[in-house]
């Protein structure tokens, strides 16, 4: 089958049409993929970031349809849609699986990381932990929301910001675009978008946003945002690739804020401990969402709320996206057709 896997020295990609099917095991079920959406994740595991992988499949915003279901599975029929996700698998009985914070349970399986993903003709999935696609919703908006959506509506769920309350989205792509609508069009805040790039601020003022500031163009960020917002935002999201933004995040915060930190720079963040003390500032890591947040994000979806700006892009352009992508040129989110209808 085709497949976009990381190159053998496992610093790139490259595709491939020679890798096997996988077969079905207990409580599993094959899907034949659809499409996979391309996040920035993917981009450092291909580099190596995270540990080198030659061979591994990337992906994990993949929308497929069920083909096949082992013994053993009830939650899964086939001719289901279903999701292929970052969080693939929890162990299921530590203290986190059991309390709500599956995300980190300390023997998760990562889905285009740890196991083959999302970026092939068909993948096995564990059928308790893939989610069901609700219909209505489009298969590649469905991917973007199989991670971007899901990571950035739970970070918003983090940053605790209430209706008419102001929180501040770092970052306008593909995460950055749904983090707007999902804070606008959800949560009923008030939002500020703040990039480097005016195209992308541009789609953020289309998607919801009530101001949106290039911080490349505007000096001290943080004192208009200050000034909009009379004193600082309630919160903030920081999904810029950029030790500057959260940096940025923690100053433009009021007292009482969080700030919700989704990007993954290699770098350290300056933090004031004066400053969080005294204000009472609460800094969060947010990693992506548990099925029943990928669940009530795919509905906002299927009802029209959150729309996802997607482009479908032939298998073939695998390579080329990961480079516009390191390069910073994508506005919303590719996505790899598995169908072949997009050539």
């Amino acid at each position: 089958m085709k497949a976009v896997v990381v190159n053998q020295e496992g610093t790139g990609v490259e595709v491939i049409d020679d890798a096997p099917v996988p077969s079905v095991g207990y409580g599993e079920a094959l899907v034949k993929v659809e499409c996979c959406g391309v996040c920035h994740t993917d981009l450092h595991v291909a580099a190596g970031d995270f540990g080198k992988v030659p061979g591994r499949i990337l992906g994990h915003e993949g929308i497929g349809e069920v083909v096949e279901v082992g013994e053993g599975v009830t939650s899964l029929k086939v001719g289901d849609r279903t999701s292929i996700a970052w969080f693939f698998k929890g162990c299921g009985h530590c203290e986190y699986c059991t309390t709500g914070r599956e995300t980190l349970c300390r023997s998760v399986e990562n889905g285009g990381y740890t196991v083959d993903g999302g970026m092939a003709e068909y993948c096995v999935v564990p059928a308790d932990y893939a989610v069901k696609v609700p219909d209505g919703l489009d298969s590649a908006q469905a991917s973007s929301i199989t991670c971007a959506g899901v990571t950035v509506y739970k970070a918003i769920k983090e940053a605790q910001v209430a209706p008419g309350e102001w929180i501040v989205i770092y970052g306008a792509g593909g995460l950055g675009n749904l983090a707007v609508q999902y804070a606008k069009k959800v949560f009923g805040a008030k939002v500020i978008a703040v990039d480097i790039n005016n195209d992308k601020l541009e789609l953020a003022k289309e998607s919801g946003a009530d101001i949106v500031i290039n911080s490349m163009e505007t000096k001290n960020v943080t004192d208009v945002i200050k000034e909009k917002t009379n004193g600082g935002a309630h919160g903030a999201v920081v999904v810029a690739v950029a030790k500057i933004a959260f940096n940025q995040a923690i100053d433009s915060v009021r007292a009482g804020g969080t700030v919700a930190c989704v990007a993954l720079p290699s770098e350290t963040m300056d933090v004031s401990i004066v400053k969080t003390v005294l204000d009472g500032i609460r800094i969060v890591g947010s990693l992506v969402g548990t099925r029943k947040d990928l669940e009530e994000a795919f509905d906002f979806g299927a009802r029209g709320i959150v729309v996802p700006v997607v482009k479908k892009r032939p298998v073939e352009d695998g390579p080329a996206i990961f480079e516009e992508m390191r390069q910073g040129k994508i506005n919303g989110r590719m996505v790899l057709d598995f169908t072949g209808e997009t050539k």
